[in-house]
């Protein structure tokens, strides 16, 4: 599996694979045919609260990074978080589209470390927690 991380503007590539929206707003003058967008994540951005605060401090990188990890572990990211994995998993190239002008920093960034496991995931998600809450379903079925 390759990860790679886009600007949602740039036009898209055959060799970007599934192309994944990771932005909780719809980019501002594009079309669904011209982002051709495959998946919207939008769960799995940073709050609107957050991305505002990182707007208005964009020197403010690892403050933004941490508080954003604090907010992936929330369990209202728990399904999003577990999709992205399978989709990592499933597809052969995934690229992960953002509409930040800041392209070395941003969600996407901090996603894509995730899925490569540079980054610890936050508690209760991943592949094993996903795995882990499989087997604890089908025990509830079983019974």
């Amino acid at each position: 599996m390759t990860i790679g991380i886009k600007r949602v503007y740039e036009p898209a590539s055959p060799r970007d694979g599934t192309r994944v929206l990771v932005d909780r707003l719809w980019p501002r003058g594009l079309t669904k045919e011209k982002a051709a967008v495959d998946e919207w994540l939008r769960n799995l951005a940073p709050s609107n609260d957050l991305r505002r605060w990182y707007h208005a401090r964009p020197d403010q990188w690892e403050t933004f990074r941490k508080k954003y990890l604090k907010e992936l572990a929330q369990p209202a990211c728990e399904e999003g978080l577990r999709g992205l994995y399978e989709l990592a998993h499933k597809k052969k190239r995934l690229t992960l589209l953002f509409a930040s002008k800041m392209e070395t920093h941003n969600n996407a960034t901090v996603l894509k470390e995730l899925l490569d496991g540079r980054r610890k995931p936050p508690t209760g998600t991943g592949p094993g927690a996903t795995y882990a809450m499989r087997k604890r379903e089908a025990a509830v079925r079983r019974r």
